[in-house]
């Protein structure tokens, strides 16, 4: 039975999926302090070294949001039922002050925080996450389980710590993530130096590339991130360049030879019942895909996630008081 209030999908049968105003998948706008699971939009690509776009990508999931339904197919979980989810609208970025962007998206989910809602966020580029996480993580080092076609560990590019190359190298010198507690899957593609990847492998991240996922399958993958991850806090990030470009083209670094959709959403299924503190969605870029495909993929990739989450916050903190 639905949780009562307002915190509610419009109904397809009642509001045609093209009408009223786009939100992520149809929820009421909400104050963080008014929900459980707050999802929340990163309008940021100022952290791109190469093809732009990805500021575009919180309004185009939106939009294909409405194709969203309300319960899972296969786990049966319906968020809604469990918890009060609300669209709590975008961090607002500076298009071309980075370090004020920085500052402002580590401020919003530092408030987040405060207020008991745990984000599920669209980016943006992959930068955001380092912000985010500076926002969320206050008791020492949590778990990371990024789903990527890039390690995102490197130094830096032109000179500069900051970009979406670099997120998960600054936040475990930072002490935000615990390498150890760290599990990237579906890396891939040719590196611009023999080194890339010494930093991650010397501070003990598990690294799979594609082609260990590949002889192993994504279940016995999972099985091991699992472990890894064990029953601490831990953070889940999705790049949706881990998907194979022949199934999402529209993101700014495409590495082909990625895993499937249906790969993607069987793994992060796996995910609940985690002590998760947030998750993100990132990488998606509209003007590279004009087809919508990308988007559908990362909102669907959403609401799995929003599936994923919505059990282990039920779990391990509980709903709120009716409102």
């Amino acid at each position: 039975m639905a949780l009562a209030g307002k915190f509610e999908p419009l109904d397809s049968g009642r509001v045609p999926r093209f009408a009223g105003i786009p939100t992520f998948m149809r929820l009421p706008v909400a104050d963080p302090a008014e929900v459980d699971i707050a999802l929340v939009g990163v309008p940021f690509d100022g952290g791109v070294t190469n093809r732009a776009g990805t500021r575009h990508g919180p309004r185009e999931l939106r939009n294909q949001s409405s194709l969203m339904r309300r319960v899972h197919h296969v786990t049966g979980v319906s968020p809604y039922d469990l918890l009060r989810v609300g669209d709590c609208g975008d961090v607002p970025v500076d298009p071309i002050n980075l370090a004020k962007s920085l500052e402002a998206i580590a401020a919003f989910y530092a408030a987040l925080r405060r207020s008991g809602a745990t984000p599920i966020s669209a980016g943006g580029d992959h930068l955001v996450s380092l912000p985010i996480l500076r926002g969320l993580v206050v008791d020492g080092p949590v778990g990371l389980i990024q789903f990527d076609a890039h390690s995102d560990t490197y130094d830096s590019f032109f000179g500069n710590p900051y970009n979406h190359g670099t997120p998960f190298r600054r936040a475990i010198e930072e002490g935000l993530v615990d390498p150890k507690r760290m599990v990237q899957i579906g890396l891939r593609g040719s590196i611009s130096d023999a080194g890339n990847y010494d930093f991650a492998k010397a501070c003990g991240t598990r690294m799979i590339f594609i082609e260990e996922f590949d002889r192993r399958g994504p279940d016995d993958v999972m099985d091991e991130a699992l472990e890894i991850l064990g029953s601490g806090p831990a953070y889940a990030t999705f790049d949706i360049d881990a998907i194979d470009p022949s199934m999402a083209p529209g993101t700014g670094t495409p590495e082909i030879g990625g895993i499937t959709t249906r790969e993607a959403q069987r793994m992060v299924r796996r995910l609940a019942g985690l002590n998760l503190i947030g998750a993100d969605l990132v990488e998606v870029s509209p003007p590279f895909d004009p087809s919508g495909l990308t988007a559908l993929t990362g909102a669907t990739l959403m609401f799995e996630l929003l599936c994923a989450v919505a059990p282990g916050v039920a779990a391990h903190r509980g709903a709120r008081a009716g409102v």
